[in-house]
């Protein structure tokens, strides 16, 4: 039996219709998750806030100190009390505040600095991956008039990957006086990111989150 023209027609239109994004929520200074799941209303704010820096930075107000900074010798180490984190990453971060402590002025070949850069890199889940969806859906609508009766079906199609998660990393550096064990400066970076997205590895990354932290250095603000 043929099939009703409208139901042809719809058919048609139906395949055309754009795949309706999962949406997503920013929650001021972190990310939290709306009643139900995600607010639609702020998928943009995630996705706008992709690869960019956000940083805040720290200088002692003893000007002697501030004074001393970006001078002399430092050597870049992996802070104490740190979350665990691969070797090889931590590594990949270490040798990119190097870079940019030496931009800055600071002589890093030594073990023995006189000041001490401290390293930490942090790891967070800021928003999860998207669930599977459906590639295939539609819903029937019927109808009756004094003209007779139809019936009508709209199909949606969305071949689209789900999103990996928003991973947020975040690079913090603390730097000291060896001798004293003041603290003379401060900082951390943070970037969003997508997991498994080709663009961002953690060479990219670290270097992305060095130099935007040391922009300036020694300068405190964000």
């Amino acid at each position: 039996m043929p099939l009703p023209r409208t139901l042809a027609v719809l058919s048609v239109l139906a395949l055309a219709a754009p795949a309706q994004a999962q949406p997503g929520v920013w929650g001021g200074r972190g990310w939290t998750t709306a009643p139900g799941g995600y607010a639609r209303s702020a998928r943009a704010a995630s996705s706008s806030r992709e690869g960019k820096v956000q940083v805040a930075r720290f200088v002692t107000e003893d000007p002697a100190l501030a004074a001393a900074l970006g001078k002399g010798t430092v050597s870049v180490v992996e802070a104490a009390a740190t979350s665990p984190v691969d070797a090889r990453e931590m590594a990949t971060f270490q040798a990119a505040v190097i870079d940019a402590l030496a931009g800055a002025g600071y002589q890093t070949a030594t073990p023995d600095g006189a000041h001490v850069a401290e390293v930490r890199v942090l790891h967070s889940i800021a928003e999860p991956q998207e669930a599977p969806r459906k590639p295939v859906s539609g819903e029937m609508a019927v109808g009756v008039s004094n003209r007779g009766s139809m019936m009508g079906l709209g199909i949606n199609i969305d071949l689209t990957k789900p999103k990996g998660a928003l991973v947020s990393t975040r690079l913090e550096a603390r730097i000291k006086d060896r001798a004293s064990g003041a603290v003379l400066w401060e900082g951390r970076a943070d970037i969003l990111t997508r997991q498994g997205d080709a663009r961002w590895n953690d060479q990219k990354i670290a270097d992305r989150l060095a130099a935007a932290l040391f922009e300036g250095f020694p300068a405190a603000g964000t």
